[in-house]
């Protein structure tokens, strides 16, 4: 919003003003024995060898309107989890970007600290308000245009814009090459239909989850993380030593 003086927790936490742009069914929850073995194997994981960047970035997009409120706690216990493990993948930075309430949406700095953006994300409350997956769509695309980003991931519950807006902006990302990898809270027919159209329009993939779900996408969210940091390559080595996640992904980007 105009004029809009940012919080000093939102400074604390990395976040830009509104609008700012860089230069411009699935199953229980995680246990112990699950984490250590995705560190184990994420250890060994190296960098495909044709990626032509030593970091891969990953854009972090979220929904948080009220409509997520009810599982929130839980979400981002899930994403926290994410961030740590993804810190003990080698040369992966994430960015978040998230919306809320009437027009609201930020994007944080690049994180390669996985304990300082789960830090970041912790900070945000749900607030009221339509969705602006537009937004998350044009910041992505924004960083593209800069520097290689290796891959998005969106979490949300609906979709209440253009469907066609959405997609051509989909269709942009797919022609960067990078994947989106949407995964939905809940099932909404209309979000559901969206999603789909996106992942397809960027090779990416389209995965719905629910509170009796969490194991799944904690282990999806790893497989995207393991993906933006090492590519195919490094995805397809955590398939083989027994990635749920990444088995999912893959049969998806074929």
């Amino acid at each position: 919003m105009p004029g809009r003086v940012p919080r000093a927790s939102e400074k604390s936490a990395g976040l830009k003003p509104d609008g700012a742009t860089p230069q411009g069914e699935v199953a229980s929850v995680s246990n112990a024995g699950d984490v250590a073995a995705f560190l184990r194997n994420a250890a060994v994981l190296k960098p495909a060898a044709d990626s032509q960047l030593p970091i891969g970035r990953l854009i972090f997009g979220l929904d948080a309107t009220m409509s997520r409120q009810p599982t929130w706690d839980e979400a981002c216990q899930i994403q926290a989890e994410m961030f740590r493990e993804a810190d003990k993948i080698s040369g992966l930075q994430i960015k978040l970007v998230y919306f809320r309430g009437f027009g609201e949406c930020k994007a944080s700095r690049w994180f390669a600290n996985g304990k300082e953006l789960a830090s970041a994300m912790s900070r945000i409350a749900c607030q009221g308000g339509r969705t602006q997956i537009r937004k998350v769509l044009a910041a992505a695309l924004n960083d593209a245009r800069d520097k290689k980003v290796s891959a998005v991931v969106y979490v949300g519950d609906c979709m209440e814009e253009n469907v066609d807006d959405l997609c051509a902006r989909a269709g942009e990302l797919g022609l960067l090459g990078v994947p989106v990898f949407l995964f939905q809270e809940g099932d909404d027919p209309v979000a559901a239909q969206a999603f789909r159209e996106i992942a397809r329009l960027t090779r990416g993939a389209y995965c719905r989850f629910d509170t009796g779900s969490a194991r799944q996408l904690a282990d999806l969210l790893k497989a995207v993380a393991v993906f933006a940091s090492g590519g195919r390559a490094a995805l397809m080595a955590l398939e083989k030593t027994g990635g749920a996640g990444a088995r999912l992904l893959i049969e998806q980007m074929k």
